[in-house]
């Protein structure tokens, strides 16, 4: 059967911040211009929305560059921070520490990124983009000159067995004389794009952290409006990355998350069953006290900073947003640098555009962020996320004096290492008995898992992929006692015995796509590929 295809000037891939951004501000600079670019853009949840999630408390810079009147446009930013709170804990105390300046959030607000990529969605419509949710860009299109020249959706009504059903549609090509790639952390797309290209060559690997979160209805008492609260310390080990937020939201919500460094050791570290017994601490569990879980979720996100950004730009395109790592750690914030990203690139895109040349490489976008704010806001806090690969102790004394003596002005840079590398054998580590939830404040996973409103169509192909179906069992089994089994939030693969050989089970149909089973698997054996189109997660206001 053949393909349909549709011609766009742009095509852009994620219906998130950065995705949106550019949209809006390519559209806005034709009304200025009075050019005419079409632009396009695919997303592969169900709506605008569905697969977003993050804290989220939100600085305004770049919505502002965008909109400077969104308070009169009535985008969905209601609860200003009012009061913040950084705790140190203990196993049964907690501690109260100053807020470094960067995580200081007068003037900020407390959002569901969901809600806003909502109104984004509704502002880029507005102004003439075509936004085209539930369609997942599966592959990249190349011209015969190697450069990008599109994506292709994925085919639909594929049954496991890849036979094609009789509702069997067969995905679209989208070209573009421009892609841009704003899939979020760790897309697959991007990261084809940056292998084919070789656009991490002379930076150092990315690296991440998994978010797990959940959103509350708590009792009125309970709730103080516009409060932030983040915490380091207890349940985590003193060598382990990690640590927790909550944010007061409006109707007496609270968004409640914690967040493990990828880096660490132990294979049976759960980051799951870490958050859950979080929220027994004593100086965080009556917050929960006849409250009502209201959903849940989890999302890889960028911890490598400054000194792991790969190159830009290819020939046809770009990467903008969490693609291609622009995540504040110490800030603890990302959209707004993944906006801005999107603004400088769409104004280079338009260049590009324009350029008698025909040059299909939008290299202005590098120049345009090297002289922005983002490169000097992330090349200050380079030092301090690496510092922890020392300990919880080393690493804020390293991010005490990078704050307030040195400044962001070290002459030095700490150096990334690949977040698998990182984890030791079963034997040299000891096993953690995690408590019983309580179905209360705690719960297991798949009790979770339908907090996430997660779906996928059953009769496809897996969209979990193995390079090698035996090192499972000789090597994550054998080496590391089955690590996919604890990384996983969502019980997507278990270890099965019943009497026999044992054999990995993948349960796909479970899939929140979080992503961290490509990053943490210690053989780099599992490749996440998209699903069928609206698969995974449906986030309500996450």
């Amino acid at each position: 059967m053949k393909r349909e295809s549709m011609n766009y000037d742009v095509v852009i891939v994620g219906a998130g911040p950065a995705g949106l951004t550019a949209a809006i501000r390519l559209r806005q600079q034709c009304a200025v211009q009075g050019s005419n670019v079409s632009v396009c853009v695919v997303e592969k949840g169900s709506e605008v929305g569905a697969h977003i999630l993050s804290g989220a408390v939100i600085e305004t810079r770049a919505l502002e560059e965008l909109f400077p009147n969104w308070h009169e446009l009535g985008a969905p930013l209601r609860t200003s921070v009012s009061e913040e709170r950084f705790l140190f804990l203990t196993t049964s105390h907690s501690f109260r520490l100053p807020t470094p300046p960067q995580m200081r959030n007068q003037g900020n607000y407390i959002v569901s990124l969901g809600a806003l990529c909502r109104w984004l969605a509704e502002k880029a419509e507005e102004l003439g983009a075509d936004i085209y949710p539930g369609f997942a860009a599966a592959d990249v299109v190349y011209g015969d000159d190697g450069s990008v020249t599109g994506v292709v959706t994925g085919d639909m009504g594929v049954k496991r067995t890849g036979e094609l059903s009789k509702s069997y549609q067969p995905g679209v090509i989208l070209h573009g004389r421009q892609t841009l790639l704003a899939e979020g952390c760790r897309g697959s797309l991007s990261e084809h794009v940056i292998d084919r290209y070789g656009l991490r060559d002379g930076c150092d690997p990315q690296t991440y952290g998994i978010g797990i979160k959940e959103t509350w209805e708590v009792e009125p008492s309970q709730h103080r409006l516009g409060l932030v609260v983040h915490t380091v310390g207890w349940p985590l080990d003193g060598k382990t990355y990690g640590g927790s937020f909550l944010y007061h939201l409006e109707n007496n919500q609270v968004a409640v998350g914690f967040v493990v460094g990828l880096d660490y050791q132990n294979p049976f570290l759960s980051p799951y069953d870490e958050f859950q017994r979080f929220k027994h601490h004593p100086a965080i569990r009556d917050v929960f006290k006849n409250g009502r879980r209201i959903s849940f979720g989890a999302r890889a996100l960028n911890e490598g900073g400054f000194q792991s950004i790969p190159k830009l730009t290819f020939p046809g395109g770009a990467l903008i947003g969490a693609a291609a790592g622009f995540m504040n750690v110490p800030k603890i914030k990302g959209a707004h640098t993944a906006m801005k990203s999107a603004i400088d690139c769409a104004d280079a895109i338009l260049d590009t555009l324009s350029d008698k040349s025909e040059s299909k490489e939008p290299s202005g976008f590098t120049d345009r962020l090297l002289r922005s704010w983002v490169w000097d806001e992330l090349y200050r806090q380079r030092n301090i996320r690496p510092g922890f690969r020392l300990g919880l102790i080393v690493g804020l004394i390293n991010a005490a004096i990078e704050t307030y003596f040195l400044r962001g002005r070290a002459p030095w840079t700490f150096r990334n290492y690949a977040d698998y590398a990182a984890l030791k054998p079963a034997k040299k580590c000891t096993p953690i008995n995690y408590p019983k939830h309580d179905g209360i404040t705690s719960f297991d996973k798949l009790t979770n898992l339908a907090y996430s409103g997660t779906n996928h169509e059953e009769d496809q192909p897996s969209h979990l992929l193995l390079m090698d179906d035996r090192l499972p069992i000789d090597v994550n089994l054998a080496q590391f006692a089955a690590p996919e089994q604890c990384y996983c939030p969502a019980n997507v693969y278990e270890i099965i015995s019943d009497g026999m050989t044992p054999r990995l089970q993948i349960n796909a149909q479970n899939c929140l796509h979080c992503k961290v089973c490509e990053i943490k698997d210690p053989r780099q054996n599992i490749r996440w590929t998209v699903p069928e189109g609206s698969g995974g997660p449906n986030y309500p206001n996450m």
